[in-house]
């Protein structure tokens, strides 16, 4: 069983300036933002009826087509797709990388603050239906960013000289690596259904796309999850124009260009800053940044060049050669889905609020921006090692070096010469009054005297301390195991361990759990203790 606890995120040190202060509401941030992600914000985005007209046909059919790429989507998930038919369902959309094997936790904790979200406001709006959609990141071609996970300190990393979108790659190559997987895990019955679990989505599948969506609807379908590739010639079709307006008129780099500004000037770290051109070209084994050069465009990379009548060509009969890049995909998300909320990390939240102004001019819906679910699990043995420090959760969170000054506090083992240096200032205070009456010029002397004489005080601090340290080696290796546990690499546990970890200790249990556990509307770290 895991025990909740919740910590404030400002204590866990997860968020960004940016999105800390619109958790916090500031007010220079109100134009940033449509609807507050708590349970006003969603009362008042239903009550302006939003998506009127929208083609729920269309998005139902190409669901459902998708919904037939693999053999495992659950009943509940063709049902919440026949839902959208309706004018009153909306959706719920988090989306994320096609990680080998889910790659970090993190993964998880997004569909499941999806699916969470979608249960929640079906209660507190009867009237609507929510459906919860993972929307797959099958068009990037960052290969490195995808292509491992980490399982118990060991990172498992899939090899390829395959190029292009990263959802087009075959994944039969990895027979090796799943052996390898399989020789980790041992022998147990969590570990038998891991092993089925990664052959059956990697081996039986074709592409990556294809098994991120069969892995997804085996982890999630009983909830209801709608998996989407938006790597669809019929849904490009419906953003076309928006390509258009793009790559032909640069709107989204013009219409964000003082959005952008704005924040740089109270000092936001921006996380993405739009090209001129957003979009890449798509084909078979590689994906191509479009650039203007003249009166001509040119695949970034290459000598093909296209011209402006060639290119709209392109985007009226083929549009599925045409490639969002994270500028614009957020528009295209809210073009295709009837959709109300984005839940999504830190640096997600960001960049979306970076963009409210180009949906503005758009003449789009900009959702509301949802933190996902921020979550470390702790289990018993590091559980029982912070019990015997006397730490307490939120102290966890501290640096290494804060916990054990802590530890050595609470041992009366902690050496410091405060009063001392007091005294000492005092002293040289004197010192100085008497020597200004001399001469002037003896004052930075008497300063420099003094630095010296503090660092001299601080070496001996460090050396005492230092002694002082050897005398609680049990429980500073206590803290390093715990902080490893917590941050592993100096990373939190979230961004870096794989649920497969986990999986071995709880069985088919372990998403259960985190989903009973986890509120979507809290925005606080949740703390979860093995009992």
């Amino acid at each position: 069983m895991l025990k909740k606890t919740s910590v404030d995120l400002k204590t866990s040190g997860v968020l960004n300036k940016l999105v800390s202060d619109y958790l916090d509401k500031e007010s220079f941030l109100r134009p940033y933002y449509s609807f507050f992600p708590d349970k006003n914000g969603y009362r008042d985005i239903l009550k302006t009826k939003p998506y009127q007209g929208f083609d729920r046909k269309i998005l139902t059919k190409i669901l459902n087509k998708q919904s037939l790429l693999t053999s495992n989507t659950s009943e509940k998930s063709l049902a919440n797709i026949e839902l959208l038919n309706n004018d009153s369902c909306y959706t719920i959309t988090t989306g994320h990388q096609l990680c080998l094997f889910t790659g970090p936790l993190y993964f998880l904790y997004k569909i499941i603050s999806a699916i969470n979200l979608a249960e929640k406001l079906k209660i507190e709006f009867p009237a609507n239906d929510f459906v919860p959609v993972y929307w797959m990141a099958s068009e990037d071609h960052d290969f490195p960013e995808v292509n491992n996970f980490h399982f118990q300190g060991k990172k498992i990393e899939w090899n390829s000289e395959q190029q292009g979108a990263v959802g087009d790659f075959i994944t039969s190559e990895l027979k090796s690596l799943s052996s390898s997987f399989e020789a980790l895990l041992g022998k147990s019955e969590n570990s038998a259904y891991l092993t089925t679990l990664f052959e059956k989505s990697y081996l039986e599948q074709k592409t990556l796309a294809d098994a991120t969506r069969y892995l997804v609807n085996e982890l999630f379908g009983e909830y209801g999850i709608v998996v989407l590739d938006g790597n669809d010639s019929e849904f490009k079709q419906q953003f076309k124009e928006h390509f258009k307006r793009d790559i032909f008129d640069n709107k989204a780099y013009l219409t964000t260009a003082s959005s952008i500004s704005s924040l740089q000037e109270k000092s936001y770290q921006i996380q993405v800053n739009p090209r001129l051109i957003n979009c890449f070209y798509l084909e078979k084994g590689s994906r191509l940044r479009i650039e203007k050069q003249n009166e001509q465009f040119n695949l970034v990379g290459t000598d093909r060049v296209f011209s402006r009548a060639e290119l709209e060509k392109i985007i009226d009969e083929h549009p599925e050669q045409i490639s969002p890049n994270v500028v614009l995909r957020p528009l295209y998300q809210q073009v295709i889905l009837p959709n109300l909320a984005y839940i999504g990390g830190p640096g997600e939240l960001a960049y979306w609020l970076e963009f409210k102004s180009f949906f503005d001019e758009s003449g789009v819906l900009f959702p509301i921006l949802t933190p996902r679910n921020f979550v470390s699990i702790i289990d018993k043995v590091t559980a029982q090692k912070i019990n015997k420090l006397g730490l307490s959760v939120p102290s966890i969170y501290k640096s290494e070096q804060e916990l054990i000054k802590e530890i050595q506090l609470k041992n009366n083992a902690y050496f410091e010469l405060g009063d001392e240096e007091a005294d000492l200032r005092k002293l040289y205070d004197k010192i100085l009054k008497r020597t200004a009456g001399i001469d002037k010029t003896l004052e930075g002397s008497v300063s420099a005297e003094l630095k010296r004489s503090l660092n001299g005080f601080s070496r001996m601090s460090a050396k005492a301390n230092k002694a002082q340290r050897r005398k609680l080696e049990t429980e500073l290796k206590r803290i390093r195991d715990i902080k490893g546990s917590l941050f592993p690499n100096g990373v939190p546990q979230e961004r870096y361990e794989n649920f497969s970890s986990f999986y071995l200790s709880f069985g088919k249990n372990f998403i259960e759990m985190l989903k009973d556990q986890l509120d979507p509307i809290e925005i606080s770290q949740t703390v979860l203790l093995e009992s």
